[in-house]
Parts: C-alpha cells; sequence; structure tokens
C-alpha cells in the first residue's frame, strides 16, 4: 500500500467507510472564489459552504484535490527542482465536516488513518496546538496517548487559520513525522524547525469562531472540520524518502525524461530533471482544465511554467521538443485517478509540442542575446533592467526566465529599471492611441485596462462564478458606489459572461452581493477587445468597487446562443461545399432566437440548393460528433486548414474549432475548421436542428441566410405544419391532399378566368360593357372604331383591338378599359394606313386627356394608361379628333 496511487485510494476508501461522501477534485481554476488564481488548498471548493452560501453535498466529505502553487500570493514556482518539498502541483488529501463532528471526532480519524491504516510509528509522531487551545490538548493526549512533551504549543498565527480577514476562522492542529536524528532539524517551535528532520503531514483546522477584519466577534453556530494532508509529503515518509522527488510517480516521470533526453539525473542535471516532472504534471492539470496558454491571467501563469520546464529541457541538451512525449507516462502514471487527463491526452500534447517549438526559437535567441549582455557580469553583479525589458519586449523572452537563466551565475536582474521601461512604453502607446482620434469615452476603457489589466473570460467552461469589482462606470464616469434605481456599467477582474464580439451576442443574466445588491445585466460588450463591460441596471442593494459578487449568466439563452453559433460554422461549410470555395463570411449574427449569416454569391440559391445545404448541416447535426478546441498562431491555423471569420481580431495566439466529422471526405480534418473566439456546443448534436428561413440579396455579390435552430426551429416548423392543416381543413381535405387540392382549385380557377374573360369580350363587343357599342364611323375618310369598357382587364385590349382591324378592313380603332378610376388606353391603326398615321400618336393625345404621359408601342399598335379613368370618354374625343 505505499505506492501513491494505493495512498489515495487507501485514504478515501478509509473516509467512505467512515460515512464521508467521497467528491471527486474540482478544477484548479477556483470560479467561486475570485481572489484566487488557482485552487491552492483542499478546502478551496468548499468556501461557500463554510461561510454559508452553499448547502453542503452531505453533513462529511472526503476529497483528494490538485492544487496548484505558481501565481499570485501563491506561489512556489521558484522553488521547484532545488528544495525537497515544493511543487507547483500537489494533491491535498482532506476530510471535512459541514457542522457534523468536531474536534474529538476530527482527531479520532486522523490517529486512526495515519496509526491504523497507514502503519505509521506512533513514537515518530508528534502534534501541535495552538496555545490556548487546551481542548485539542486533552484530546491528544486522551486519544493518541502522546506524551506532553511531543503536544507542542504554537503561540503564532502558523496554527490560528482564518479564510479572510472577515469569516470563519479556528486553531489548527498539525501533525509531524519524525525522519530521525541522522537528518538535520529540531521539531517544531524549536530553533532549527526550518530543517528537514520533523516534517508536517497533515493539518487539521478547527472552525469554530468568526472575525471581522481580523479580531474574533464570536462564535460559529455549528463548527466545523477542515484538514488537509499532502499526498506527495505523506508518500514520501511511507516510502521512506526524503525528498517528494523520490517518490515513486516522480521516479517513473524522472526515467521516462532520462530516456526522452538522453540525459542522466544526476550532479547539476538532477534539478532539471525535477522541473521538468513537476511542470509535466502542473501544466497536463491546468491544460484539461481549461486554461489554455496566453500572454495574460492565468494563460500566461501556465505559459511562465511551460518555458521554464521547456528551458530545462534545453539545459538537458534535447535537441527536440521533449515535453509532449512525456504525456503519455503521466497519463499511465495519474490517469486512472484523474479521468480528465485520459480525455484530454491529445490536446495536453498537441499544446505543449507547439508551444515548446515555437519557445525554442525564442529561446535560442533570447540566449544568445543575454549571453553577449552578461559577457563581461560576473558573481554579485546585476542586469540593467533595460537590457531585460528588450529580451521581453523584442524577442518575447520573460522577465521571470531571464532570472532563472541568470540564477545560477549569481547574476540578478535590475527589477525596478525593467518596470520603468515597461511604464515608458505604456506612456508611448498611450500617446500615440490618443493621437489617432479614438472616441473620447475610449479613454476611459483605456484608463481601466491600464490600470487593471484585462478580464478574464471563465465562461468557456461556467455559466456562473465570482469576480471582484474592480470599475463601476455611471453617466459615462467612474465611481465607487452604485446603488439601487441606477443604470451601471460593472467590470470585474474575471467573469463568465460573454462581451459581444465576433457577431456574437453578449451574455445577460444576473448579479449579486453581499450588500444585498441585486443587478439585472442586460447585455454585456467588449471595450477595446480586452474588457468585459456588463451593461445592467441594479434593482435591489448597492455595491462599492473592491466587493465581491457572484455572477450567474442566462445559461438557457446562452444554450441557444451557442447552438446558433456554432450552426453558422456548418452552415458555412456546407455553402462552400455545394456552392464553391468562392464563398466566404461577410458578416453575421448570433443571437438567441436565430442566427443571421452573410456570404460571398451571385445569385440567388434554388430551391434545391437550399434543400441540400439544409440537409447537409443536418446530417453533421445528427452525427453528433465532438467539438474540439485548439490554440495555434493564426498563421499556423491557416495553414492547417481553418477558415478566418469576417470581424474577428486575431492576435499572437487563436481559437481553433473543429467540429462534424473527422477526415471529411478524405481531407484529413473535420468538417469545419475556423478561428473563432465564440462560445460553442459540445458535440454538434447540441443544435438539435437547422431551419433555413429566407436566403435574400445584402448588396451586389453579397447575399444573407437567416436561419433558425433548436427549439426555435421546431417551433417554426410546427407552425407552419398547423398552418397546413388549417388551410386542409378549409379545403375539407386531408393535409397530404392539399397540394393536389390546391393545383385543382387552381385550374379550376383559370377555367373560370378564361370563361370570364371571353364573357366580357363578347359582352364589350355587343356594347353591354362600355359607354357605347363598337361602331364604325367615317373621319376625315378614314374608318373610325372608338370604345369605352368598364372592368375589362387592360391585358385584353390588344385581342379587341386586333378583332376590331380585322372587322374595318381599313381604319383606326381606340379602346379606354377603366377598372378602379384608373384607365388603360389603346390604339391600333390598319397596316394599309401605317404610312400615312401612328397608333402611338393617337396614345398619346388619348393619355393626355386622361391626365397622363407618355405611351408607347408600333405605328400598328400601341397603349398607355392615365389615372383619371372619369376621362375616358374625352380620351376617346381627343383620339378621333387627332383624325379629323
Amino acid at each position: 500500500m505505499n505506492s501513491t496511487n494505493d495512498i489515495r485510494r487507501a485514504f478515501l476508501d478509509y473516509f467512505a467507510a467512515n460515512d464521508h461522501l467521497v467528491v471527486p477534485s474540482a478544477p484548479l481554476v477556483p470560479y467561486n472564489d475570485p481572489t484566487l488564481m488557482f485552487v491552492n488548498a483542499g478546502m478551496v471548493p468548499f468556501k461557500n459552504v463554510f461561510t454559508g452560501l452553499e448547502t453542503p453535498p452531505a453533513p462529511r466529505a472526503a476529497s483528494s484535490q490538485k492544487c496548484v502553487r505558481a501565481g499570485g500570493k501563491h506561489n512556489d514556482l521558484d522553488n521547484v527542482g532545488y528544495t525537497a518539498r515544493h511543487l507547483t502541483l500537489f494533491e491535498m488529501l482532506g476530510n471535512f465536516s459541514f457542522g457534523d463532528y468536531f474536534k474529538e471526532r476530527a482527531i479520532e480519524l486522523a490517529w486512526g488513518m495515519i496509526t491504523k491504516e497507514l502503519g505509521l510509528d506512533p513514537q515518530r509522531l508528534s502534534v501541535t496546538v495552538y496555545h490556548t487551545d487546551d481542548e485539542a490538548f486533552d484530546l491528544w493526549r486522551k486519544i493518541a496517548g502522546l506524551p506532553e512533551d511531543r503536544i507542542i504549543r504554537i503561540a503564532t498565527k502558523d496554527n490560528f487559520w482564518a479564510m479572510g480577514s472577515d469569516g470563519p476562522c479556528g486553531p489548527c492542529s498539525e501533525i509531524f513525522w519524525d525522519h530521525g536524528p541522522e537528518i538535520a532539524g529540531g521539531p517544531p517551535g524549536s530553533p532549527d524547525e526550518d530543517g528537514d528532520r520533523f516534517v508536517e503531514i497533515w493539518n487539521l483546522v478547527f472552525m469554530q469562531h468568526l472575525q471581522e477584519a481580523d479580531q474574533i466577534t464570536g462564535d460559529l453556530p455549528r463548527p466545523s472540520i477542515d484538514t488537509g494532508m499532502g499526498l506527495e509529503r505523506i508518500a514520501s515518509v511511507m516510502q521512506g524518502v526524503h525528498n517528494v522527488f523520490e517518490t515513486d510517480t516522480f521516479r517513473e516521470l524522472i526515467a521516462a525524461s532520462e530516456e526522452m533526453s538522453g540525459a542522466k539525473a544526476q550532479g547539476e542535471q538532477l534539478a532539471s530533471h525535477r522541473v521538468i516532472a513537476d511542470h509535466l504534471r502542473s501544466t497536463s492539470f491546468l491544460i484539461a482544465d481549461g486554461v489554455l496558454p496566453s500572454n495574460e491571467g492565468r494563460g500566461y501563469v501556465l505559459r511562465r511554467i511551460m518555458r521554464r520546464a521547456m528551458r530545462h529541457a534545453h539545459l538537458l541538451g534535447a535537441d527536440k521538443p521533449l515535453m509532449h512525449r512525456l504525456v503519455p507516462a503521466l497519463v499511465g502514471e495519474m490517469g486512472q485517478a484523474y479521468p480528465e487527463l485520459p480525455r484530454a491526452e491529445a490536446l495536453i500534447t498537441e499544446v505543449l509540442e507547439r508551444e515548446e517549438t515555437r519557445f525554442r526559437q525564442t529561446l535560442e535567441k533570447g540566449l544568445r542575446l543575454l549571453d553577449e549582455e552578461t559577457s563581461q557580469l560576473g558573481d554579485g553583479d546585476s542586469l540593467p533592467g533595460e537590457t531585460a525589458f528588450k529580451l521581453y519586449d523584442t524577442f518575447g523572452f520573460p522577465y521571470d526566465l531571464t532570472e532563472d537563466a541568470l540564477r545560477a551565475r549569481n547574476i540578478t536582474v535590475d527589477r525596478d529599471g525593467f518596470d520603468a521601461a515597461m511604464a515608458q512604453q505604456k506612456a508611448a502607446a498611450r500617446a500615440a492611441w490618443k493621437g489617432s482620434g479614438a472616441a473620447a469615452d475610449g479613454e476611459l476603457w483605456f484608463d481601466i485596462a491600464e490600470r487593471e489589466g484585462a478580464s478574464e473570460f471563465t465562461g468557456y467552461a461556467a455559466t456562473e462564478g465570482e469576480g471582484r469589482v474592480v470599475a463601476l462606470i455611471v453617466d459615462g464616469k467612474e465611481v465607487q458606489r452604485a446603488d439601487s434605481g441606477q443604470e451601471v456599467i460593472l467590470l470585474t477582474n474575471q467573469t463568465p459572461f460573454y462581451g459581444e464580439s465576433g457577431g456574437q451576442t453578449g451574455d445577460s443574466g444576473t448579479i449579486s452581493g453581499d450588500r444585498r445588491l441585486e443587478m439585472v445585466v442586460s447585455d454585456t460588450s467588449k471595450p477595446l477587445g480586452r474588457l468585459h463591460a456588463h451593461h445592467g441596471r441594479i434593482t435591489g442593494g448597492s455595491v462599492e468597487v473592491g466587493d465581491t459578487v457572484h455572477m450567474q449568466i442566462d445559461a438557457e439563452r446562452r444554450d441557444c446562443i451557442r447552438a446558433n453559433h456554432s450552426a453558422t460554422h456548418l452552415l458555412h461549410a456546407a455553402l462552400r461545399n455545394h456552392l464553391g470555395d468562392h464563398v466566404t463570411q461577410k458578416g453575421s449574427l448570433v443571437a438567441n432566437d436565430r442566427l443571421r449569416f452573410d456570404y460571398s454569391h451571385p445569385k440567388p440559391l434554388d430551391a434545391d440548393e437550399v434543400e441540400a445545404i439544409e440537409a447537409e448541416v443536418n446530417a453533421e447535426i445528427r452525427n453528433n460528433a465532438p467539438v474540439s478546441t485548439r490554440l495555434m498562431s493564426p498563421d499556423d491555423a491557416i495553414e492547417a486548414g481553418a477558415m478566418a471569420l469576417f470581424g474577428e481580431k486575431y492576435g499572437d495566439e487563436v481559437r481553433v474549432l473543429s467540429m462534424g466529422r473527422g477526415d471529411w471526405q478524405g481531407s484529413g480534418r473535420n468538417y469545419s475548421v475556423e478561428l473563432c473566439g465564440g462560445t460553442h456546443v459540445k458535440a454538434t448534436g447540441d443544435i438539435g436542428l437547422l431551419r433555413i428561413i429566407s436566403d435574400s440579396a445584402v448588396s451586389s455579390g453579397v447575399r444573407r441566410i437567416e436561419a433558425l435552430t433548436g427549439e426555435a426551429a421546431r417551433k417554426w416548423v410546427v407552425g407552419r405544419e398547423d398552418a397546413l392543416k388549417a388551410v386542409a381543413a378549409t379545403l375539407k381535405t386531408a393535409p397530404d391532399e392539399v397540394l393536389e387540392r390546391v393545383a385543382a382549385l387552381m385550374d379550376e380557377r383559370k377555367s373560370m378566368e378564361r370563361e370570364l374573360a371571353e364573357a366580357k369580350k363578347q359582352l364589350a363587343l355587343g356594347g353591354g360593357g362600355g359607354s357605347a357599342p363598337a361602331a364604325d364611323e367615317e373621319v376625315g375618310g378614314v374608318k373610325f372604331s372608338g370604345q369605352v369598357l368598364h372592368g375589362m382587364n387592360p391585358k385584353e385590349l390588344r385581342g379587341l383591338l386586333d378583332e376590331a382591324k380585322q372587322r374595318m378592313g381599313s381604319g383606326i380603332a381606340a379602346i379606354c378599359a377603366v377598372n378602379d378610376g384608373k384607365a388603360a388606353f389603346a390604339a391600333a391603326v390598319t397596316d394599309d394606313l401605317t404610312d400615312r398615321f401612328s397608333a402611338v400618336d393617337f396614345v398619346r393625345a388619348g393619355v393626355e386627356a386622361l391626365g397622363g404621359k407618355g405611351g408607347g408601342g408600333r405605328a400598328d399598335m400601341a397603349q398607355g394608361g392615365g389615372p383619371d379613368g372619369d376621362k375616358a370618354d374625352e380620351a376617346i374625343a381627343a383620339a378621333k379628333a387627332l383624325l379629323a
């Protein structure tokens, strides 16, 4: 039972047998605590339970929680590889009581676990208690039988735990293991306590008080227990070693590093192998939990860890990227306990390989310049800050890496000079920005971004979380407080709310806080491309800068937006497949209730094309293929076949979204591969259904598709079906026979229209439809026929004039048809008279009398119209007068 995996399993089984709910490790990103970069202790996932904001999952719980200390105020990064116990990632075994058992049971469980389950020698164990905690002192004597000289009272804050300046707190009791007199060091509380002989292996926190401003103000109504035992530390004890890097998991990882690099883990190379083994663990778990390397926030800390490990791979003489080749060894060691590792193995491997390939180029250039700049420096000297900044600004060589590279030579770096150079660059950038003519309110955003840095978006993996308020804006100005009834823009250091960009609308939802804050967020914008601004109204309470707030997006609305956004990617691919590679996106709108997709194409889609495109997209949806995201440089992404989307601004790295069937038609890639920073479904099946509603023109060569997905598409289909049923009921037929019934009615109507037209024609020829019967008269020696008809379709006039010409043999005919107050006027001239008269002249005379202008046609037949049908008789008279 001495392996690390066995110890972890034994701990969890022991507490499960003692009525504890075993809960899986929470992700390393603490969405419930905006003050932390990463989860750094086993109790962090239960913070809201201990403060009463959440209901506990059970009265008792136990876990093996992965933790990272590599950023913010909890940072062990620089010590890793050079000490016996410092790690960036460690596992914290813990048992928790949420108002259930307290000190006595906690001590009983801890002593039983260590001495009975793990079999440690009680004679080599000692404990500490807070100097005023007589109850704990007496319980250790009673339960463990420890003599008083091995129950050590500690009067410092080291043995008093607090969640913060305000909140739960209480005394601690730590358990120590004695490695033996051959190791230097003394017991806790002694002058040489910092030695390695006595090692703390477990800490029991007795959460029993409440404090405000670091002063105890009362007792908790239900005292609780929070414990933590470092798995790597207890494994070193169980395995009889004094260094966590000598335990079985690290031995395996270091062995793999030795094999891959060809360098033995001894001498100066030993520290490098230890750094690589530790950093492999932390980077892999961070990537598995959704953190990707970037230049800000958590992503920057991840990149620092990765680059530190990659520099040590360089020191070992590895001639090609090393880190990604070690991932299988890590998955083999820890994948069973943490299934997220094998699930994300491909992503971890890809990210590590890409980062190391790029960084090796940066490292080579940076180290060359660093060697040149430090060639004249010796032990105890300092590198100028301006040089360190040049390495950072020109070659992307991080400051901390410069420090690390010079550490072995005992050369420091002028941090003040580096910071001054950085400030000078920011000032120059600000001056250039102000000189660009940017909007006045943009300076406000610039001030906030410069002061607070970019907002961290946590919404790819979460729909709620906590954030610290960094700015409040009311009426275009920054304020320190906002109260109920005010319209406000609220900014936090991190948020699950997506800010409108790339065609995707911003999230809505709610924000709440300790001052009885209730805020309804109607929209989220993204000023400068790196801030997330929550727009809304405070409906209750108040909020101040510095407050911690809880943010909850409208998850149902977000799901609809995600489905629509992912559907645009599938639609884009289908359009290119069916219409050609000339199709590119020209714009989009991704809302919760619909999607709009603009694309380049010279002509409308026909019905067959719409059906084929829609069918292909829905086939991909039904295939329910997973949607994956990778982080790449824009050039690498486009070279790999990714489509760049209209409206997106791309930095040094982009998110590459792949969805649909892999190896699409033998292409070696997924059905859709595009650059996109938006939120998307986890699998194409989450879209449900796509229905194209319309295809219309936007401008020359650009068309627009309107479409619906999911429930909206279903309701649209149901609405059309209900309409069909209503039509069927009206026609007194079945829905599937509506088409035949309508076709029959259309044929019947056409027949009736022909009959009606013939009847009107006969009526007109017989004189019943006009003001006077069609009669020939002699005008100026030429036969003339003029007639006014009411209700006659103007399209019938030419036929009537042809019959008049045949009847007269030689002459001129004019007809004025009146409908709804307007009139159509037509005239005809027989062929023998076209050299003397033109029908166009007669029409223009008649149209002028009708209050119109113009009219056109040929010499033998012409037609026009006018607005005043009451003057139909005058129009005929005008034509007749022209002949006279």
